[in-house]
Formats: C-alpha cells, sequence, structure tokens
C-alpha cells in the first residue's frame, strides 16, 4: 500500500502542470473501480455518501464522514482528496479541530468551503471565511502531512452567482494558504478564465456535472483539475431508478437487460 505521505506528494504534483481529472466515489465498490479504470485521483463526494446512507447533501455526521474517508483513502492505492463540506463547524478554531482529525484518515487533499446552509445567508461573511481557511491551514501545516488544502466559495450555487464576490473570495483563500481554488457552478468558460487568471499561478479545479464542457476546452481555459461532484452517483442512481421503475410501472425487466454481469463485477473486486 502506498504510505499517506507520498500519495500526498503525488496529488500536490498533479496540480503542478496539465490537466487531470478526479471522479468522485460514493462508497469504497466505486472507489475501486474508479481507480482500476487509470484515473490518478479520487475525491470524495458529501452528496453521493448521503444518498447511499438515505440521507440529503450535508446531513451526515462527522464521525460518519471521517469513516468514510477512512474507508475510500485506505481501500485504494491512489490520492484521494476529501470533500470536508464546511469543516462540520463555523468557528475557525473548531474547523482547524475537524480538519486535524481529517488528515488521519489518510487523505491527500481536503476542500473547504463557505456555505452556511443557511438560506437567508448562504455565505459565510468574507472575514470568517477566510479564518477559517486560515485554520484548515494551520491544521494541515501542524499535520506535517502536506495535504492539499482547497478553498470553495459556493455563491454560484446557493443562488449567489456573483463573479465578482466569487474572485474576491477565491483570491483571499489562496492569500489564507489555499493550495487550491473552486468554485462549483461556474459554466461559463468566460468566468472560468476569469477565475483563472485571477488566482493564477495557483490552480483552479472546475465542476462539471453535465456535458457544458471537455476536458480540452478546460485545459486550454488554464484549469488544472476536474472532479464531477456527485453527477457519478446520479449517474448509477438514475439507472437505477429507470429500471425499478419500469418493474413496479409495467411488470418487465428490460432494463435489466444491459447491466453488467456478475462475472464481470467479481472478476474487477477480485483484483484487490
Amino acid at each position: 500500500m502506498t504510505q499517506p505521505t507520498d500519495r500526498c506528494r503525488i496529488f500536490r504534483q498533479l496540480h503542478e502542470s496539465g490537466c487531470f481529472i478526479v471522479p468522485n466515489p460514493w462508497d469504497l465498490g466505486s472507489a475501486r473501480l474508479l481507480a482500476q479504470l487509470g484515473f490518478r485521483a479520487l475525491a470524495t463526494t458529501s452528496s453521493g455518501f448521503a444518498w447511499s446512507l438515505g440521507r440529503p447533501d450535508n446531513h451526515v455526521s462527522l464521525e460518519a464522514t471521517l469513516a468514510y474517508l477512512r474507508a475510500i483513502s485506505q481501500g485504494v492505492e491512489i490520492p484521494v482528496s476529501a470533500d470536508f463540506e464546511g469543516g462540520f463547524a463555523t468557528a475557525p478554531e473548531a474547523v482547524g479541530t475537524n480538519v486535524a482529525a481529517a488528515v488521519n484518515t489518510g487523505i491527500a487533499g481536503l476542500s473547504i468551503e463557505d456555505a452556511t446552509r443557511d438560506a437567508s445567508s448562504p455565505l459565510y461573511d468574507f472575514s470568517l471565511a477566510v479564518e477559517r481557511i486560515q485554520a484548515a491551514r494551520r491544521a494541515i501545516d501542524d499535520s506535517g502531512t502536506g495535504i492539499v488544502l482547497t478553498g470553495r466559495s459556493e455563491g454560484f450555487i446557493v443562488g449567489r452567482p456573483d463573479l465578482g464576490e466569487t474572485i474576491r473570495r477565491l483570491t483571499a483563500f489562496a492569500e489564507a494558504g489555499a493550495d487550491c481554488l473552486y468554485a462549483p457552478g461556474l459554466r461559463s468558460m468566460a468566468d472560468i478564465r476569469a477565475v483563472v487568471a485571477a488566482v493564477a499561478p495557483k490552480p483552479v479545479n472546475v465542476l462539471v456535472g453535465s456535458d457544458f464542457a471537455t476536458v480540452a476546452q478546460l485545459m486550454d481555459a488554464g484549469v488544472r483539475r476536474i472532479s464531477v461532484g456527485g453527477a457519478l452517483a446520479r449517474a448509477a442512481w438514475t439507472s437505477f431508478l429507470k429500471a425499478a421503475k419500469e418493474i413496479v410501472q409495467h411488470g418487465t425487466f428490460v432494463g435489466l437487460a444491459g447491466a453488467v454481469p456478475s462475472a464481470e463485477m467479481n472478476r474487477s473486486f477480485s483484483r484487490e
């Protein structure tokens, strides 16, 4: 098994040039299959994991999330970055405490977002948001792990699609110690290029949950990292629901005909 420090080093190197994809598994099985397909790194998904537990996104405990991070990062050989939501706390000190717990799971990266989950005030106050990134940075530095810290600004997915404010926050997060910057919800190539230019030379992650761009287009825009969030989990649930609805509504089983054979699945997992 590759050591956590080696995976941190490899993950950091991936951000130094070119463009790479981090697909998002929701459990150990999906993580191992993605690793077998040749992806060089993975990232967890808070939404995909929550759905696998029968819960909505952002309704999973810190303890359950830490167990999830440990299972994924220790179950594959490649680096794993953690979707650590908002750090499972509001106060910077508490965020730092929780990040310190997360770094012990074997992860190679971790993201902290600025969303509050309060519809009336969906983003943390600017100064508090920056302090939370600083607290995460201190916790990672104190651990000596070299984990890659990603600073996320959620304006475009919580009803505050203000490019200027998003850039202001991402720039501040970079100055506060974030190694990679991320604004999920950006879809305009012009907006993406603006973010890349604003935080350069630090790398930018872009979320692709549909077919609005290709890897080549994002690479040309200067994007270093691409993730898909809960999209792979949604694709899996889509096939599941389509087949199940056919059975209950029509009493037929056509949707099962194209399923991956059991023997192929067994062969895939026997490699581990």
